[in-house]
């Protein structure tokens, strides 16, 4: 889709610090929390920050006066998400980060996000809530789509989810973002006024790799880094205590048992006819 060139865009990405999926995933504590020690960025947040950066650039970028912010929640570990996002071009990142925060369940975290992206989602990352808050379409380690949605009805924003192509456009003086949906065997072009929030899939776009010149400018861009005083959340409504739901227990999956081996001994077929009966599989 063509961007039209217009009024400057405050665009705000929600980016996530997750376990990388080449290792196996662990809970540990009392909370049966999961065990970030080796984490990445969220590979479908890559899509989301791709697509914002693509918005801005088609409205002239930085010098135009477009703005694009990556913001994540989480320990200290989480702001390498939102360096991550900063090598491959975002403009600015928020890091929120307090000890209450951990085990916070969706529900915290999109009131936590939400209360950042009030203070920080406006012009120059000052107050105010921004033109379009850009999410991938899940996170990779919960994979529920809840945040998002959640987000959009904490703030009071359009929302439209799952977009494989989006554009920002300038109708009779009014913004609106416009963005295409791809279903099982048909597609369908969605349109809502800014402000909004949309998720991305990843079919959107192709995200880019930081290059030498994007990791050397990254070291001089500003992380601003909030606490719950800082947005002026109690402790109380966010973490274990302060989540919707609880894990009551949690155990390792167990080991796969070995499959049934069929030696061909000129009765093969019959055998593995029998087996797939017995499995109720034909």
């Amino acid at each position: 889709m063509q961007e039209s060139a217009s009024r400057p865009l405050n665009i705000v990405v929600l980016v996530k610090h997750v376990p990388d999926a080449q290792f196996d995933r662990h809970l540990s504590g009392p909370g049966h929390t999961l065990d970030r020690s080796e984490s990445i960025l969220s590979e479908l947040d890559e899509y989301a920050l791709e697509a914002a950066l693509q918005l801005a650039e088609a409205r002239g970028g930085q010098a135009a006066g477009n703005s694009v912010t990556a913001l994540t929640m989480g320990p200290d570990a989480a702001v390498n998400a939102v360096k991550k996002a900063l090598q491959i071009g975002a403009y600015r990142g928020v890091h929120v980060n307090d000890p209450a925060l951990a085990g916070s369940d969706a529900a915290a975290t999109s009131l936590v996000l939400a209360a950042a992206l009030a203070q920080v989602g406006g012009p120059e990352g000052g107050p105010g809530i921004p033109d379009l808050v850009v999410t991938g379409m899940a996170s990779t380690d919960g994979e529920t789509s809840l945040v998002p949605a959640q987000l959009a009805e904490r703030l009071q924003l359009a929302q439209v989810t799952f977009a494989s192509e989006l554009e920002v456009a300038d109708d009779d003086g009014a913004a609106v973002v416009r963005a295409r949906r791809n279903g099982d065997s048909y597609s369908e072009t969605l349109e809502a006024p800014l402000p909004a929030l949309v998720s991305v899939t990843d079919q959107a776009n192709d995200p880019r790799y930081p290059n030498f010149k994007g990791i050397m400018a990254a070291k001089k861009k500003t992380i601003t880094v909030l606490s719950l005083q800082d947005l002026g959340i109690d402790p109380s409504q966010v973490g274990l205590d302060g989540a919707w739901t609880t894990v009551a227990a949690s155990a390792p999956r167990p080991a796969r048992s070995a499959g049934t081996v069929i030696t061909d001994d000129g009765d093969a077929g019959v055998r593995l006819v029998d087996f797939l009966a017995a499995q109720k599989l034909i």
